[in-house]
Parts: structure tokens; sequence; C-alpha cells
């Protein structure tokens, strides 16, 4: 099976991923106050789900990321859904991003892209299944094996869904990149970036180096691209660096808008970067990150000024 990220590396030399999914599902009035989060949407709103990757894909995503992050079949048996009925929504995750995928190929219009966008199979944390916030802490209560057997059964069934390759993101502990590490050796057909919540410019969220981490996955021909999602724009320079110093596969950064998520009050605060994510951008790309999109707090227009200012 061929890396997924190759042809639009090749010929763009960089990729425009989608911005965050959850948060625009908010901002366009739908309610997410919810332990299953962005996976509520799942069962009570797909269309909307699926209108956002189309935005996304029309504002210049090459790589659309799919509704899965805080689906996982004990979340939704929790909800009182069946095993069965579990793993149908996660891959109905999967086809909701597919689908989008195909019909904004289908129109001639957008074959002048060149190349057909590609769709991740998302798999967040285990503290997002908690929803507590400890995703950006990494405090769990259990440790490397349990991650591994609470993770296997929703990549397993991932792995069957059609998406293009995993992305392993928001990890914010040593513990759970090496579980991912583990799963993703028991299926080989699998392609997966690792994407880290960091806490600052060295650092990811339980505090291990991120330059650390990068090497341990350096030597995985699966692992596609290593990097940084879903934390502030003020580090993202310094945490290309780190990586880069240890590695050379692609390098992926998705920041947040700057803002900090308050799990307590389930709300964001604090100063946004959005006006200069753009111009951020090209200082990432300069710096030798080649994937580049969005997460919390991101929407299509951020995508939009990102694809105008790379490509």
């Amino acid at each position: 099976m061929s890396n997924p990220l190759t042809p639009f590396l090749d010929q763009q030399g960089v990729l425009i991923l989608d911005g965050g999914l959850a948060t625009e599902l908010e901002a366009r009035g739908y309610d997410l106050n919810d332990d299953l989060w962005s996976a509520r949407g799942l069962m009570e709103r797909p269309d909307l789900i699926g209108q956002v990757h189309s935005d996304y894909l029309d504002a210049g995503a090459d790589c659309i990321v799919s509704a899965s992050y805080q689906a996982t079949p004990l979340g939704f048996m929790r909800r009182g859904l069946s095993q069965e009925e579990a793993a149908d929504l996660l891959v109905f995750s999967v086809r909701l991003a597919l689908d989008a995928r195909d019909e904004f190929w289908a129109d001639p219009v957008h074959q002048t892209r060149r190349i057909k966008p590609i769709v991740a199979a998302s798999v967040g944390p285990y503290g997002a299944y908690l929803a507590d916030g400890s995703e950006y802490t990494g405090d769990y209560d259990i440790g490397e094996q349990a991650l591994t057997d609470f993770h296997r059964e929703r990549w397993r069934i991932l792995a069957r869904s059609g998406a293009d390759l995993f992305a392993c993101e928001t990890i914010p502990s040593i513990d759970e990149a090496l579980a991912f590490m583990t799963l993703l050796s028991e299926t080989p057909q699998v392609h997966a970036w690792f994407s880290f919540s960091c806490v600052d410019e060295t650092r990811v969220s339980d505090g291990t180096k991120l330059a650390e981490l990068a090497l341990r996955l350096d030597d995985s021909d699966q692992v596609v691209a290593i990097g940084v999602n879903c934390t502030a724009p003020r580090f993202i320079s310094s945490l290309v660096a780190e990586v880069r110093g240890v590695t050379d596969k692609p390098i992926i950064v998705y920041p947040n808008s700057g803002e900090r998520f308050d799990a307590n009050e389930r709300h964001w605060s604090g100063a946004k970067t959005l006006d200069d994510f753009a111009e951020l951008s090209v200082e990432w790309r300069n710096m030798g990150a080649s994937i580049i999109g969005g997460c919390c707090r991101t929407g299509p227009a951020q995508i939009g000024d990102l694809r105008r200012q790379l490509l």
C-alpha cells in the first residue's frame, strides 16, 4: 500500500489539511455540550458533518479528517447503542468524509486540483473518551498496555473503513504514542500520522520531549508524518525544529486558534491568532513543515487563506 501523502508532497510540496470539525459544528449552531462531542453529530446531524467536510474541500483542503476523534465503541455503548451499532457508526464517520470527497471530485471544476483529496480516519486519545480535558495533560489512570487494549477495537474497525490513512492526533503522552505504535504494527496495511498536543516549545503534554518521541517513530515505514496539533501557534516553529532535528519524515502541524479550552467550564478563552494564521504558516513551511492545516477554532476561511498563501 503506497503512502497516500506522496503525490501531494511530490507535486505540490505541501499538503493542505482541513480545520476544526467540532468547533465548526458549534459555530453553525450545533450544541456539542456532550461527552461524545462531535461524535454526537454522527447520530443526530450527519448532514451537518458532511456539509462541513464539503466546505473544507471547497476551501482548499487536500485532506479531510473523519468525525471519529471522540467516537469509541465504549462511548457509544455507554449511550445505549449495541456493539454492532457502535461499530457501524465508526465506519459511518469515515463514509461521510469519503462521500463528501467523492462528490467534490466528481465535479469537473474541482479536478483542476490535479490530485484527488484524501480522507484520514481520526483516532483521538483516551482523554477524548474521558471528556475531562486530559488529552491536554496525559494525566491518565492507566498505562501503555491498558491504552493499547482500549484503542484496539476502534482501530480494527477503522482499519477496514476505507480511509486512506489514520490521523493519530492530540496524543498527550509517550504511553499513548507507544500504544498506537503497537496497534500500527498489528495492521501492516495502515499508514498513519502521529501528532501531539504540546505545552511549550519542546514538550508534549505529559512532559516528554517531542524530539524523543519523533526519534522513536522514525524507524516505522507506516508512520508517514510526525508533528503537532491543537497547540498554540506561538509554539509551532520551535516544535517543528525539534522534529526536524531527529527525522527526515514529513512534518505535520495543525495548531488551534491560540485559545485554551477549559474542560471544567467547557469553553475556550484567551487571545485568538486567526488573523495571523496564513502568515505564520509561511514560517512553519520554511522551518520544514509540509502538511499544514488547523485544529480547534479554525474554519474554512483559515484553510482557504492557507492554500492561497502556500500554493
